[in-house]
């Protein structure tokens, strides 16, 4: 999506304003065994690890237009993964390594100039109801003029969420040439602006914004799903009907009260 910028403004200087895109997205599934549920774990440090996760970084880097000067990665044991990139507006040849993916120690790191971008894994799960729980925090702030607004549709799309809570903020303030400071340097009024119509269209969202802080917020939860398709270890045929019926309430419960921030009575 095409971000906006004020009419015709020009700065004195560096452009100061830091923008800050933040995520929480969640992926929620039932297992019902032990073997399952660490089936599920194992099957998502395997399709987020590092490697993976660094290539959805540096795609973000290109969707801005920022150029990366270096990336740290690490895989955690038992589970997890995260890594972190430093990213620049314009290509910095001194400073740019021979090999960008090379890690440094045994992490993955990717730096911008001012700017970063980082992702953490956390996978997760409770014997007690079957519920696996996977949630991604990603982070991509810049600095200049680039926004990570124009990364926020193909965020979303590499990770297919059923929840994301998402926040973007404009901090600090930059200069015209007559010494006007501006505390913003695009138009905005939602996060939901930079989403396609077809990926709204799957998703209840609400908005938290607070205008005259440049502060937005907004979350997102899929307004339906097919029980097959959270089922790991299982098929929906193989269930009963009184077993299908109890697993979705509790894949339901499990979303609203993270879309909600709060615990819910039981179903």
């Amino acid at each position: 999506m095409e971000i906006k910028s004020l009419k015709k403004l020009k700065l004195y200087g560096f452009n100061n304003l830091t923008k800050t895109l933040s995520f929480n997205m969640y992926d929620i599934c039932y297992a019902k065994s032990p073997e399952h549920r660490q089936a599920y774990i194992e099957y998502i440090d395997e399709e987020y690890n590092s490697d993976r996760l660094a290539t959805i970084l540096t795609d973000v880097a290109n969707l801005i237009g920022a150029h990366v000067l270096n990336i740290a990665q690490q895989d955690y044991d038992p589970q997890g993964a995260s890594v972190t990139m430093l990213i620049s507006e314009e290509q910095d040849t001194d400073t740019q390594p021979t090999n960008i993916t090379e890690p440094l120690s045994s992490a993955v790191v990717a730096h911008l100039d001012k700017s970063h971008v980082t992702v953490h894994t956390y996978p997760e799960s409770h014997p007690n109801r079957g519920i696996s729980t996977f949630r991604a925090d990603i982070d991509v702030s810049t600095c200049g003029k680039i926004s990570p607004l124009t990364t926020l549709n193909y965020l979303v799309t590499s990770f297919s969420p059923d929840i994301a809570i998402i926040d973007y903020r404009v901090r600090g303030f930059t200069r015209d040439l007559n010494g006007k400071k501006f505390f913003i340097d695009h138009k905005i009024s939602s996060i939901q602006n930079y989403l396609t119509t077809e990926k709204k269209d799957l998703y209840q969202m609400i908005d938290v914004n607070v205008y005259q802080e440049n502060i937005f917020h907004t979350k997102m939860i899929l307004k339906d799903f097919d029980l097959d398709n959270y089922l790991f270890g299982m098929a929906k045929k193989e269930l009963l009907p009184r077993e299908k019926k109890k697993i979705k309430q509790r894949l339901t419960k499990e979303m609203a009260e993270i879309f909600h921030g709060k615990n819910i009575p039981k179903l």
